[in-house]
């Protein structure tokens, strides 16, 4: 194979031509945003410019702080936010999981979802709108009213599916750019109302200190400006499903709602790594749990948290679309998929 296929864009997905090229021009424009004189309030304008075209863009009527991205925005909020507790799903990403070890975990089904039940009192809850490693969609909508009830605040990380799905009804939102094809090094967290954070001083309206990432806000603005269609990779994403269960692999969350853009699938009997190497050989990149963590290769805490064994764990990779994935690159990866599900398998 001459030409690589790339099908990891839940990790990141390549920058957009129209967000390279703003990124390049805002390079030109080297006054700080901070700077009173002429060309630091050039700076400026363009800076609010792109905040209030995320905003719109997005949906969001409340505040927008820029952040370095969605690990920065996670930490910002469970550090800040004004409720006194702290809960976080048994599925979240690492960065918000390592925000706060002493956060109360809420457990999840098989069906990764997480119940209104286990909503903690006065405490900002932390749930992903779709989760990184299997697509899994909350209920996001639904658990907010259980959140409210009980005197919290709900933080959804929208990293994976802002730019898709319309925003949840939440009170605190993370969303990165690297993630909807703009540059990688800056994310958002947006804020229904700032008096829920305790502010820091600096820059970003007093809640965040260093210098206004101009470049990366433009990229940002100018890639959800610039998405493509995504209505082909439904039926995509459901052929390749099929495919993976006639070759006796395992969907994960199967009856679950997913976003179409994410597939984890186990290969019972070989292990995640060796279905990476074959893979990667081939000259298909895919991963095995988010990028955070997937370099320890050590199984899953999300699908441990959804039931599965450490073996099973083990087990499965994700594969992930983005707009500009093909039909061939998806027969490309079964092809080698296929493959593997006919060599002999451990018991």
């Amino acid at each position: 194979m001459t030409t690589r296929i790339y099908l990891d864009h839940a990790a990141t997905t390549p920058i957009l031509p129209a967000a390279a090229i703003a990124v390049g021009e805002a390079m030109a424009r080297w006054a700080n945003p901070s700077s009173p004189h002429a060309e630091g309030r050039a700076a400026r304008a363009a800076f609010e410019r792109a905040r209030d075209v995320i905003r719109t863009a997005l949906g969001w009527e409340g505040a927008l702080i820029f952040t370095s991205g969605a690990s920065e925005a996670a930490a910002l909020a469970m550090a800040r936010a004004l409720p006194a507790g702290r809960a976080v799903s048994a599925v979240e990403h690492d960065s918000v999981r390592r925000a706060d070890p002493e956060a109360i975990v809420l457990p999840v089904g098989a069906d990764g979802i997480v119940s209104a039940d286990d909503i903690p009192a006065d405490s900002l809850v932390a749930i992903q709108s779709v989760n990184s490693e299997t697509g899994v969609i909350q209920p996001l909508d639904a658990l907010a009213g259980a959140v409210r009830a009980k005197g919290g605040l709900l933080l959804a990380d929208c990293a994976q599916s802002a730019g898709k799905l319309a925003l949840p009804d939440a009170d605190m939102v993370i969303v990165s750019a690297h993630k909807l094809g703009g540059p990688p090094g800056i994310g958002a967290l947006l804020v229904r109302d700032l008096a829920m954070l305790r502010p820091s001083g600096g820059q970003e309206q007093g809640y965040r200190g260093g210098t206004e990432n101009l470049p990366g806000a433009l990229g940002f603005a100018t890639a959800l400006d610039a998405r493509g269609n995504r209505e082909h990779l439904q039926p995509l994403r459901d052929r390749l499903d099929e495919a993976i269960r006639k070759d006796g692999g395992q969907i994960i969350a199967e009856e679950s709602p997913r976003l179409p853009e994410i597939g984890s699938y186990r290969l019972p009997g070989v292990p995640a790594v060796v279905q990476l190497i074959a893979l990667d050989t081939a000259g298909i990149a895919v991963s095995a749990g988010s990028a955070c963590s997937s370099g320890s290769m050590k199984p899953s805490p999300v699908l441990v948290a959804m039931g599965w064994n450490e073996r099973e764990a083990s087990e499965v990779i994700r594969v992930s679309f983005a707009p500009s994935t093909t039909e061939a690159e998806v027969f490309a990866f079964l092809a080698v998929w296929h493959a593997l599900a006919r060599r002999p398998r451990a018991a």
